[in-house]
């Protein structure tokens, strides 16, 4: 089936916006919008895009029309992402040869010829001055979507011909919602995968469905409940297993820090019900019994640290050594 506007989870105002925009006509010729990886920044432009090529603009993409089918099949002649050879850079010629010397060819069978333009932030500054030579004088018929991680990244002179928009955090019982109901995620795995993405539906999805984040969180919270027990050579096994894991080194010390959380939540308030971690609701109480306000703040910010480090790209394994190692010193 095809996707419409119904199926965008968490972004009202956006959506409100482009509906607008395909009902009454009033379509802008450059549309900027950004959101971090795993947003959802691609699903929502390639909504909008088929909404503007439908023919039915009452319930546009209706799904019905020739124009839906052909796009729901990615075949819409007049729909065009952009692609580019280098994977880290779009390049100058990428956008004089896919866009620049194509605007002069009418739309075939669309009222509008649309380009999405994917990791815009990758263009160089030749790239987007070449864009803008088309921005600045396009053909009447013609949208550009530019997809960024960040409105910044891109020159001042593009941002200030295109309508910027942004993709907001999906609020948390929104996001435990879709997975619950699109994906039947159980109750407490959705809980930890939302409290994980903080407000990043597609980091939600992609964690429920990765076996590896299930295996890394229980190998984590076994680690943590057992770490005062171990020894040099114990901790550089863990770390080890850790590393095979394909998860986001992120992941990993979000586990850790949600962990404290929790900890630190329950020493303040002694309730069960904001925990994420509810099945390890007995080591978390006896955590919050045996360590002060003080030392679980050490452990937040020695986390903290370790996020700095592998920034600065200081190995994994040193880094988790020295968390783990801290952690150990504070929990004696």
């Amino acid at each position: 089936m095809m996707k419409n506007f119904d199926d965008i989870v968490g972004q009202k105002g956006l959506v409100e916006l482009m509906k607008g925009a395909v009902k009454n006509g009033t379509v802008s010729q450059g549309y900027l919008l950004s959101g971090e990886f795993r947003s959802g920044k691609e699903f929502v432009a390639t909504i909008f895009a088929n909404a503007l090529q439908c023919e039915d603009k009452e319930h546009a993409p209706c799904g019905k029309c020739k124009a839906c089918k052909l796009a729901a099949e990615r075949n819409h002649p007049d729909i065009k992402y952009i692609a580019h050879d280098k994977p880290s850079t779009v390049g100058v010629e990428d956008i004089r040869r896919q866009v620049n010397d194509d605007v002069v060819i009418k739309p075939y069978i669309g009222p509008y010829k649309i380009y999405i333009i994917e990791e815009a932030e990758k263009m160089t500054p030749a790239a987007q001055n070449a864009l803008l030579k088309t921005l600045e004088e396009p053909p009447e018929y013609v949208v550009i979507i530019l997809l960024a991680t960040s409105e910044e990244e891109m020159l001042q002179t593009i941002r200030s011909r295109c309508v910027c928009l942004s993709m907001k955090p999906v609020p948390d019982d929104e996001l435990r919602r879709f997975l619950i109901n699109e994906y039947r995620v159980p109750d407490y795995k959705a809980d930890i995968c939302v409290a994980f993405a903080r407000g990043n539906l597609g980091q939600a999805k992609a964690l429920s469905q990765n076996e590896d984040f299930d295996k890394i969180k229980n190998q984590a919270v076994s680690l943590l409940k057992n770490i005062t027990n171990m020894d040099g050579e114990d901790v550089n096994e863990a770390i080890h297993e850790v590393s095979k894991f394909r998860v986001n080194v992120d992941d990993f010390l979000d586990i850790i820090y949600i962990w404290y959380r929790d900890v630190l939540m329950f020493k303040s308030v002694n309730d069960i019900n904001g925990l994420i971690f509810k099945p390890e609701f007995t080591d978390i109480k006896e955590m919050a019994k045996n360590l002060t306000y003080q030392e679980i703040e050490q452990i937040v910010e020695a986390v903290d640290t370790a996020r700095a480090r592998l920034k600065a790209n200081v190995p994994f394994e040193l880094t988790l050594r020295l968390l783990l190692l801290t952690i150990r010193e504070n929990q004696r």
